[in-house]
């Protein structure tokens, strides 16, 4: 629980800044304080990389942790129940702006204020989930970044299939506790049906229920696994790629860490860019004095596919040149 509550995470320097004694003979310049609400922990090498790519960039942009700016780090673990007293404690807390982590977290800060300014990334619709008005004009206290999975959820089963052409049947892993997997999961049916695939719906909860999916799908012989975005399933990705790789069962996933874990593809959102770029960037405008509801909610530019040649061999495939033409990284 200490983990989760840690009040202050400096991820690259992993040390306490050293003022000069002049700097602290200064009056004391304004620090502003920002609540970060997220799922998982930095503890792998593409979590490590979207937090402190933020770090640069709000260096970047005159804020400087320990300095001025300090931010209250609350993670949940791959829990969303505990997004809701995580955000009621920033509201308490009087942070200057909540950062919201996908969409469980975004539903929270929003229903503990209508005051504090929130911004968000990785969430899938943000309209539909009733965070904005429009992508356009938001309105109210909230804006941010969203993330294109419903659109791409399709092309990934187009990729798999392109990947492994004699494929029939493709098992997709989703949390049906989160309003944008259904989403998600509708879209993947019509490209399945498309594609002449049958799919084979999965319910994933919570990290307990992976093993017994896992061996129902290679009881089953389901031909490979869709895995949807989801922070649960995010931050278990690893744990994923690993069963699927016990089980003999291709994974498609968004994030580059499904297949820099082990698993065979991964397409989405270079959110590590886009955190980057886009949540940095708002929060300054913010701190700086403006609204919310005047900066449009972004959506992302750019996509990567990433293949673990590894796990192709693993499996026995042959990848097809067209596919890895295309691929934006290779892991070897």
């Amino acid at each position: 629980m200490a983990q989760v509550r840690r009040r202050h995470f400096l991820i690259a320097a992993g040390a306490v800044l050293e003022w000069p004694s002049a700097a602290r003979a200064q009056p004391p310049a304004k620090v502003y304080r920002v609540g970060w609400l997220a799922n998982a922990l930095p503890t792998t090498p593409e979590v490590k990389r979207i937090y402190s790519s933020y770090t640069r960039k709000f260096r970047e942009l005159g804020y400087i942790e320990g300095q001025n700016l300090f931010i209250e780090w609350r993670f949940s673990e791959g829990r969303n129940e505990r997004f809701a007293d995580f955000a009621a404690e920033m509201v308490r807390r009087n942070v200057d702006v909540i950062v919201a982590a996908a969409t469980p977290a975004a539903q929270s800060a929003q229903q503990a204020t209508r005051k504090i300014p929130i911004v968000f990334y990785a969430v899938v619709d943000p309209v539909g989930a009733g965070l904005v008005a429009s992508l356009a004009h938001p309105g109210g206290n909230i804006t941010g970044l969203s993330m294109l999975s419903v659109e791409v959820a399709a092309k990934r089963l187009e990729l798999l299939r392109e990947t492994i052409p004699a494929i029939a049947r493709v098992a997709i892993l989703w949390n049906p506790a989160n309003r944008s997997n259904h989403l998600q999961l509708e879209r993947s049916k019509e490209a399945g049906q498309k594609l002449g695939l049958r799919l084979q719906l999965v319910e994933i909860r919570e990290a307990r229920d992976f093993e017994a999916a896992f061996q129902a799908l290679a009881r089953e012989q389901s031909g490979g696994v869709l895995v949807l975005d989801d922070p649960t399933l995010f931050v278990h990705q690893a744990k994923l790629a690993a069963l699927a790789t016990k089980n003999h069962l291709p994974i498609v996933g968004g994030l580059p860490g499904f297949a820099e874990s082990g698993g065979l593809l991964a397409y989405g959102t270079d959110l590590a860019a886009q955190v980057s770029e886009g949540v940095a960037t708002y929060v300054a405008k913010i701190l700086k004095g403006a609204k919310p509801a005047d900066l449009p909610v972004e959506q992302p530019m750019k996509f990567e596919l990433v293949i673990n040649l590894k796990a192709a061999k693993a499996l026995g495939l042959t990848l097809p040149p067209s596919i890895l033409l295309r691929a934006d990284r290779l892991v070897d």
